[in-house]
């Protein structure tokens, strides 16, 4: 859990800091969510399949 609030933490001031600095995310934010869900299906899909064989 703390791994969680770490992140958030970090993550809510690199938001405050581009705002501060107006600076734009290098990425739409649709794009990056989407891009990292695909790495945590990503990390879960190899152990499911290790499982199975």
């Amino acid at each position: 859990m703390l791994n969680y609030l770490v992140s958030l933490t970090v993550g809510f001031g690199v938001g405050l800091l581009y705002a501060l600095l107006n600076v734009r995310s290098p990425a739409p934010p649709l794009v990056a969510l989407l891009g990292l869900l695909g790495m945590v299906l990503g990390e879960r899909v190899l152990p499911l399949i290790k499982a199975y064989l």
